[in-house]
């Protein structure tokens, strides 16, 4: 994607050859600010605090993260201490465990002397097929938001609304949910997106920034405006990314989008979820498996002196998600669906 006119990915090898450069999305929008990440510990500082955010540049990332720590230590001891270090960032999205296990898988057999070439290797494999993977997400969402468009029958724009952030900044290009709408965009389809803020972090600051810079019109709203706005007949559709999709189709995404869900339903507006199969868990069949990111009060209290909790995701249920647009294509969110695209995945 651009920005100010120049194409950018989200991560990338810095001109040293072996350290990362980020876009620092804790600084965004008001300024955009490249990072450069040197140490394991900067990469597991880099994802604890959401300088890089979204399941599948998390999954990245910890790629680049153990190849930077092989060149210390390509050990089996420092190839533990590495993926148990950046496991422990952040519990919720699967693509961060299924990319460190990915790399194990890789570079367990492999002599100590070539393990961090293998590593980065593996990496940028990761990052191009990220890339591939939302392009895909975008194709195969398009004729959805174009069969809607064809349905209203109507000159005003398609009103898509979308929760928290799942555009490029959160893969390495495209985004997982927001690859259609600018699929929509380019094929000269009138969108409009409602954004939510996406609270308490304001995830949806960085949709409104991105989509502005790809010329997509939008208008932020607060969290809790999706809702009577679906009542009005504003909305013509919902279009949200995961962090992790279970087994039989239950969708766990930033906290908020099981109340969209929920409006969705009651409004007959179809709710879709951008899925990368990186982010399905084939292991949890059962939603309370899901385990829920408790993230500091601090950021929903400041320092006030209030009893708060912070969870980071919710769950919604697959019985209100009308499809799962993967890069395989579309399907409903259930066991069977889920096999239809993914049979080597089947029981």
């Amino acid at each position: 994607m651009r920005v100010s006119g120049q194409p950018y990915r989200t991560i990338w090898v810095a001109e040293d050859g072996w350290s990362i450069d980020i876009i620092d999305q804790t600084r965004l929008p008001d300024a955009f600010a490249v990072v450069n990440l040197a140490s394991l510990a900067e990469v597991a500082h880099a994802i604890r605090t959401m300088q890089v955010r979204g399941a599948p540049l998390i999954g990245v990332t910890a790629a680049y993260g153990v190849a930077i720590a092989l060149r210390e230590d390509p050990s089996d001891e420092g190839l533990t201490l590495a993926m148990d270090t950046l496991v422990a960032t952040r519990p919720t999205a699967i693509n961060l465990r299924w990319a460190v296990e990915r790399m194990r898988s890789v570079l367990a057999t492999r002599p100590y002397s070539i393990r961090a070439d293998a590593a980065y290797e593996e990496a940028k494999a990761m990052a191009d097929q990220d890339v591939a993977t939302c392009e895909a997400i975008g194709r195969h969402g398009l004729p959805i938001l174009k069969a809607r468009w064809d349905e209203r029958r109507r000159p005003a724009p398609l009103n898509v609304l979308t929760h928290c952030n799942a555009g490029w900044l959160a893969t390495v290009d495209w985004g997982t949910a927001l690859a259609p709408i600018y699929r929509a965009h380019d094929e000269g389809i009138p969108i409009h997106v409602w954004v939510d803020e996406t609270r308490p972090r304001n995830q949806g600051y960085l949709t409104a920034w991105e989509l502005g810079q790809h010329g997509v019109p939008f208008t932020v709203i607060a969290d809790n405006a999706g809702g009577e706005l679906m009542q009005k007949g504003e909305v013509d559709l919902c279009l949200v990314g995961t962090d992790r999709v279970t087994r039989i189709g239950d969708v766990c995404n930033k906290i908020g989008t099981y109340l969209k869900a929920l409006a969705a339903r009651d409004n007959e507006v179809p709710f879709y979820v951008g899925a990368p199969s990186s982010s399905i868990d084939w292991s949890i069949d059962n939603a309370a498996a899901v385990p829920i990111e408790e993230r500091d009060p601090a950021e929903l209290v400041g320092s006030r002196p209030f009893p708060a909790r912070n969870p980071a995701f919710d769950v919604t249920p697959a019985r209100l998600v009308t499809g799962l647009i993967t890069e395989r294509g579309v399907c409903p969110a259930s066991v069977r669906g889920l096999d239809w695209l993914f049979p080597e995945h089947g029981r």
